[in-house]
């Protein structure tokens, strides 16, 4: 589905099908160290199932930051991982095109019930899909049912054949629409990022710029976000940065760092975890979206059964995920995953409290690797969220 078992979110949620043990909801611990130390043990937790490099950051409701690494950015030369290195940001960049989508949307310029035809016309069209049937909202809550069809690769040389290979945003949803659609639109759940080349489309459709345009003027420069960048099809990242390696099986770990995203209109942003604290903690503490466009983000249905395996108790909003806290109530996030990168991001309600994690290995040779690093991340989330333990806030 795409270039790795784990280059994106939606290869581990393809994964998932295959995983047959539940995640526990809660994560019972006795109250433990101070949120320094607890982060630096986290990460070392996350180093410990055999990922090359880690890096952290969680900030406090009063501003404090506690950063975190373990591991090394190099496997040949064992240089440290830097504290705030860049990181493709992935899937999480939804979120992004979802907060620019909801501010055209108060604009007026848009209606989240306008179809995908309103736009572009013609453009999801055959073997039952139907883009005057599909609207905005199913786009952005991955409710449409349009089946998704990412090139990819699983192998060593597959990654070496693929790595600079480019794609429209026509060729890849002429390969979802090659497909029936999962489901009828509105009748069901399952992660499309074709949804989401389409969405970057109707931006440039509904206001004459590329989505990553939008995306600069309309949230990073407001923001004062500069290490945030689009790259393009340019296959290499800013410095610093760790190498990004991807396991396709026992002693067959690669660098591939080297490479294009498949979607280099959504995925090939680049971040640092201060960067993307800033951002998280900004939309909802409401600075980003008026009052009622960011409740329409957090109307949240259930994912499928099994993403489940992977969100226990995880609720997709619009370009926003809903997971439950130990210590009671629930956070906000949009993790990522692409060319060995994989994150995960975690804010309070009220943008009070957040926390990054950057993994620059994905473990995606098994589903229980894949599972084990995700527990392990989401485990770090969860104590950056809830310092003093389950059932306190």
């Amino acid at each position: 589905m795409t270039s790795t078992p784990r280059r994106h979110l939606a290869v581990a949620l393809g994964v998932a099908t295959l995983l047959t043990a539940q995640v526990a909801t809660t994560v019972a611990r006795p109250a433990g160290p101070a949120p320094g130390e607890r982060l630096r043990q986290d990460t070392e937790a996350i180093h410990a199932l055999g990922v090359s490099g880690v890096q952290a950051r969680a900030i406090a409701p009063d501003g404090r930051q506690s950063v975190a690494t373990s591991g090394t950015a190099d496997l040949n030369t064992g240089r440290p991982v830097p504290s705030d290195g860049y990181f493709r940001m992935a899937s999480t960049s939804k979120t992004l095109v979802a907060t620019v989508v909801l501010q055209l949307e108060a604009a007026g310029e848009l209606s989240l019930d306008d179809t995908v035809d309103h736009w572009l016309p013609g453009v999801v069209r055959g073997n039952g899909n139907d883009g005057g049937r599909i609207t905005l909202r199913q786009l952005l809550q991955h409710t449409s049912g349009i089946h998704d069809d990412l090139p990819g690769y699983t192998t060593p040389e597959e990654y070496y054949q693929q790595r600079h290979d480019i794609h429209s945003p026509e060729r890849l949803v002429a390969r979802a629409m090659a497909h029936a659609p999962d489901f009828p639109p509105g009748e069901g759940w399952a992660y499309s990022n074709t949804g989401y080349v389409l969405l970057d489309m109707i931006i440039q459709k509904a206001t004459g710029h590329r989505a990553h345009q939008e995306i600069e003027h309309r949230v990073l420069r407001p923001l004062g976000l500069d290490r945030t960048r689009w790259t393009g099809t340019s296959p290499t990242l800013p410095r610093p940065h760790a190498k990004a390696y991807q396991l396709f099986g026992p002693g067959s770990v690669v660098d591939v760092t080297d490479q294009i995203p498949v979607d280099h209109e959504n995925l090939s942003w680049v971040t640092t975890t201060r960067d993307e604290n800033r951002f998280l903690r900004a939309l909802l503490a409401g600075r980003l979206l008026p009052p009622r466009q960011l409740a329409e983000m957090k109307r949240t249905v259930p994912v499928s059964a099994e993403v489940q395996r992977l969100w226990p108790g995880g609720r997709y909003g619009l370009g926003l995920v809903e997971r439950p806290l130990s210590c009671g109530g629930t956070y906000w996030s949009h993790e990522g995953g692409d060319g060995g990168y994989i994150t995960l991001n975690g804010v309070t309600d009220d943008g009070g409290r957040s926390a990054v994690v950057s993994m620059s290995e994905a473990r995606g040779d098994t589903p229980e690797h894949i599972l084990d690093q995700e527990n392990a991340a989401s485990t770090l989330i969860d104590h950056a969220l809830c310092p003093a333990g389950p059932g306190t806030r």
